[in-house]
C-alpha cells in the first residue's frame, strides 16, 4: 500500500481549521486536522510533508513521524508541528481503517467506557471568521447574537449563575471561564486594578450563589500575566475554591511557572502552547503543574498525544487533551482519554458539538449526561461531510506522487 495523494481543504467560515486528507492506492482516506495559522501550515504540508509521505507505506507511522521532525519547530507547537499533528492523524485514521479498528483500539483499548466531561463556556460566534485568536478583542465581548441555547462565553460574562445552573443539570462536572482577558488585554498583563479585579471575580460569585459547589469552576488566563499579577489574581480567587489555573503566564520560563504553582494550593494546568513530550518533561521534571494539558492537533498527533500522556503517569499527573478547535481534534481527543490511564477528564465545547461541528463531520463523539464517549467505527470514526466540497468557501490544494521515471 502506498500514499498516492495528499490534499489540504480550507473554509473561509472557518479560517483557523486546516484540514488534510491522505489517500492510497487501496482507496482508504485518511483525515486529520490542525488550527491555527491555517494557510501557513497547508504550505508547509505540501511543501515538506508531502514530499516525505507520497509513495510511501501509510503504516510506517513512526517513521514518518521521525522523518518529518526536520531542522526546526521540533519542540514547538508552529507550523511544522502542526503539520506534522495532522498528518500523523491521517496516517493513524488509515491504519484503523486497515485494521478495521477504532483508534483507541489500536492505542492498547480501552482504559474506560466513558470519561467525564466539563464544558469550555466558548459560544457559537467564538470560532465562525472572527476572532481569529483565544483572546477576544475588547469590542467582540459579549456580541450578544445567539444563534442557539449555548452562547455560553456571553453566558459567564452576564449570567454566570443562570449558566452554572443549565451546567449542573447537563452533568457536567466542570465549567471553564476566562472572565479576566479583558483587563489583561487593556494592560498588557502587567497591572489589574483593584476595581477591575473585583469585576473580574463577579462570575464565580454568582456560580458559588447559585450551585455551590455543584460544579467545578476552571480558570483559563490564556498565558496573558506575568507572574506577580498572576499570583495576585490566583490568591483573590482562591476563597471560590477553583478547580485548576490554567496557562497562567508565558511557558517559556518554566522556573517562573514553578514559582506560580509554589504559590497556591489549587492546581496549575499546562500546556497547549507547548509542543512534543520533551517541553512537557521538562514542566514534569520542575513539578511545575498538577495537570497536563496538551492538544494532539498542535504537539505531535496522536503518536505523540500516546507518549505525553505515558510520560506525565511515570510522575502521577493527570492528563486532559485541549479541545476548542475543530471536530477531527475532539474525536482525537476522546480516542486517546479513553485509552490512558491517567486522563480524568475531557475538555468539550457544547456550542460546537451541538452546532457547527455536524456541519464539517459525519460523527461527533456523543456527550451525554455528562460524560463523553468515544466513537466506534474504524480509525476515526469519522470523515468530512460530502457537501465540505461543494461549498463555495471551500479551497483544496492536492499534491500527487509522481511514479519515478526509469530509464531503458
Amino acid at each position: 500500500m502506498k500514499i498516492t495523494q495528499i490534499e489540504t481543504i480550507r473554509l473561509e467560515e472557518f479560517p483557523n481549521i486546516c484540514f488534510v486528507q491522505v489517500h492510497t492506492d487501496q482507496g482508504h482516506i485518511g483525515l486529520g486536522e490542525t488550527y491555527f495559522a491555517a494557510e501557513a501550515v497547508e504550505a508547509w504540508i505540501h511543501e515538506s510533508g508531502a514530499p516525505v509521505l507520497l509513495g510511501e507505506d501509510p503504516l510506517a507511522i513512526e517513521r514518518h513521524w521521525q522523518a518529518m521532525v526536520g531542522f526546526i519547530g521540533s519542540r514547538s507547537t508552529g507550523v511544522e508541528n502542526r503539520g506534522r499533528s495532522a498528518l500523523d492523524i491521517a496516517l493513524w485514521d488509515i491504519f484503523g481503517q486497515v485494521t478495521k479498528q477504532p483508534i483507541y483500539q489500536l492505542l492498547g483499548g480501552k482504559c474506560r467506557e466513558k470519561i467525564k466531561a466539563y464544558n469550555t463556556c466558548a459560544g457559537y460566534h467564538y470560532t465562525r471568521k472572527r476572532p481569529k485568536h483565544a483572546s477576544l478583542p475588547v469590542d467582540n465581548w459579549g456580541v450578544g447574537d445567539a444563534q442557539g441555547p449555548y452562547e455560553d462565553l456571553d453566558g459567564f460574562l452576564y449570567h454566570a449563575g443562570d449558566l452554572a445552573e443549565s451546567l449542573v443539570e447537563e452533568g457536567f462536572m466542570g465549567m471553564k471561564i476566562w472572565p479576566f482577558d479583558l483587563y489583561a488585554e487593556a494592560t498588557k498583563g502587567r497591572y489589574i486594578s483593584p476595581a477591575d479585579l473585583n469585576k473580574a471575580l463577579e462570575p464565580f460569585r454568582q456560580i458559588r450563589e447559585r450551585v455551590g459547589n455543584k460544579i467545578e469552576i476552571m480558570v483559563e488566563l490564556h498565558s496573558l500575566w506575568d507572574l506577580p499579577t498572576a499570583k495576585q489574581i490566583a490568591q483573590a480567587l482562591e476563597e471560590f475554591e477553583p478547580f485548576w489555573y490554567e496557562d497562567p503566564i508565558n511557558m517559556d520560563n518554566l522556573d517562573a511557572l514553578q514559582e506560580f504553582a509554589r504559590s497556591t494550593r489549587v492546581r496549575t494546568a499546562a500546556s497547549e502552547t507547548l509542543g512534543t513530550r520533551w517541553a512537557f518533561r521538562d514542566i514534569l521534571e520542575r513539578n511545575a503543574a498538577g495537570v497536563i494539558i496538551y492538544d494532539p492537533t498542535f504537539t505531535g498527533g496522536i503518536s505523540e498525544g500516546k507518549r505525553i500522556a505515558t510520560l506525565a503517569e511515570t510522575y502521577e499527573v493527570p492528563v486532559t487533551p485541549h479541545d476548542c478547535v475543530g471536530p477531527v481534534s475532539f474525536a482525537v481527543d476522546v480516542h486517546l482519554t479513553i485509552n490512558a490511564p491517567n486522563a480524568f477528564v475531557q475538555e468539550c465545547v457544547r456550542a460546537f458539538y451541538s452546532g457547527w461541528y455536524k456541519e464539517l463531520v459525519t460523527e461527533v463523539p456523543l456527550v451525554k449526561d455528562g460524560y463523553v464517549y468515544p466513537l466506534e467505527g474504524p480509525g476515526l470514526g469519522t470523515a468530512l461531510r460530502p457537501e465540505v466540497f461543494d461549498r463555495e468557501d471551500m479551497s483544496k490544494r492536492v499534491s500527487r506522487y509522481q511514479k519515478p521515471i526509469v530509464s531503458a
